[in-house]
């Protein structure tokens, strides 16, 4: 079944997250594909508020390649960048498995670089970026 989720605009991004939320309730691992400057901090940023992440905490892991954040429930998130990654390995070094079988929500931004190694239970979103500028969330299940 594919779905499918339009964000307007920066205004719009809390409705947008808390609907994705909602769509996607269960799944544990998620992948971003987007291009450069389509979102997917913003989007991931949208999804950490949503679920109680104070929205200052919340920041790109391009250098850390991970961050961790609390829920307010408590709960573990993992947001990962494998935007610098130049392959599987380097993503082992840093224990990536440890994380994605933790049971703890994993958002993952450009997993296109080390896609051999993303479990197949994955829920792989693509963020296209409209001719007026706003964004559609994408995926199947």
């Amino acid at each position: 079944m594919q779905h499918s989720i339009i964000i307007k605009d920066i205004q719009d991004l809390d409705r947008a997250a808390g609907e994705f939320l909602a769509e996607t309730a269960g799944h544990k691992l998620i992948a971003f594909y987007a291009p450069m400057g389509a979102g997917k901090t913003t989007f991931t940023t949208a999804l950490c508020r949503a679920l109680g992440v104070q929205a200052d905490a919340v920041s790109s892991p391009t250098f850390a390649i991970v961050n961790e954040y609390r829920a307010a429930d408590g709960e573990s998130i993992y947001h990962f960048d494998f935007y610098r990654l130049k392959g599987p390995a380097e993503a082992f070094d840093i224990g990536l498995y440890d994380y994605l079988d933790s049971g703890s929500l994993c958002l993952m931004e450009w997993p296109e670089n080390i896609e051999e190694i993303i479990p197949e239970e994955t829920l792989k979103v693509s963020i296209t970026v409209l001719p007026d500028g706003s964004r559609e969330l994408s995926w199947s299940e």
